[in-house]
């Protein structure tokens, strides 16, 4: 039987809460994806977070996730969701204008065939938005193993070992450099719109050390603006289907 923790190794943990972080994601995506009005898919959707609040700019919003559980508790706040798999998304070709994959495509089975899938089902001139790891930030975030037993919890440095050591201390999730994480887009009829790293909003540490914690917030939102970016939590890139 999975534990509670193997599945968040699996598939992550969901956004249960709604705080500065999950905002700022928010404001990015409507920054550089088209949301009033428009057809938009969460792509593994999780409790169906983000989904919700897309809903104010939008009554198309559409959602997916591959675990049942969490789909049924997305489908509480958002009306179209299904339970499906990114390598086999259930909609037809040139259905969406917008496509957001929030920190999924690290964790899928084929994360090339989940690229490809979201391509099909995005219309022409409409934009997928991918925040996912970036293999150059200091902490794991998604834990690790040891000697088969799964550790949640932040870990330093695994990501800048060698693939053959850090793919046996966390091979539950992927990290991408800039150069993996374009490699996905090879042969795929899209431009590349925006790509850059960003650093998380860290209101865990800001809830227990709060002058501490918006300190190192506005030190590493600043350094999203200088070659210091690459040591960003997460890439943020944005693609956009060619007509």
């Amino acid at each position: 039987m999975t534990t509670h923790d193997e599945k968040l190794a699996e598939r992550g943990a969901p956004s249960y809460v709604w705080r500065a972080g999950q905002e700022r994601r928010l404001t990015m995506i409507r920054r550089w994806g088209q949301t009033r009005n428009a057809r938009i898919l969460e792509a593994g959707c999780g409790l169906g977070t983000y989904a919700a609040r897309l809903l104010e700019d939008s009554p198309h919003v559409y959602a997916f996730d591959i675990e049942k559980d969490r789909a049924e508790a997305a489908l509480q706040r958002v009306p179209n969701v299904h339970v499906a798999a990114a390598e086999a998304i259930p909609y037809p070709d040139n259905t969406f204008d917008l496509i957001l994959s929030n920190e999924v495509i690290e964790h899928v089975r084929d994360d090339q065939a989940a690229m490809k899938e979201m391509v099909r089902v995005l219309r022409p001139g409409g934009r997928v938005i991918i925040f996912c790891p970036n293999r150059w930030y200091p902490v794991e975030t998604h834990g690790h193993y040891w000697r088969g037993e799964y550790h949640f919890g932040n870990t330093p440095l695994i990501n800048y070992l060698p693939d053959f050591l850090r793919n046996r201390l966390a091979p539950h999730v992927r990290a991408y450099t800039r150069r993996g994480l374009l490699r996905l887009l090879r042969g795929l009829p899209v431009r590349v719109v925006h790509h850059t790293r960003i650093f998380g909003a860290y209101d865990n540490i800001i809830a227990r050390h709060p002058h501490l914690g918006r300190a190192l917030r506005a030190v590493l939102h600043t350094a999203e603006r200088t070659p210091l970016r690459v040591l960003g939590l997460s890439h943020l890139l944005v693609i956009e289907k060619k007509e």
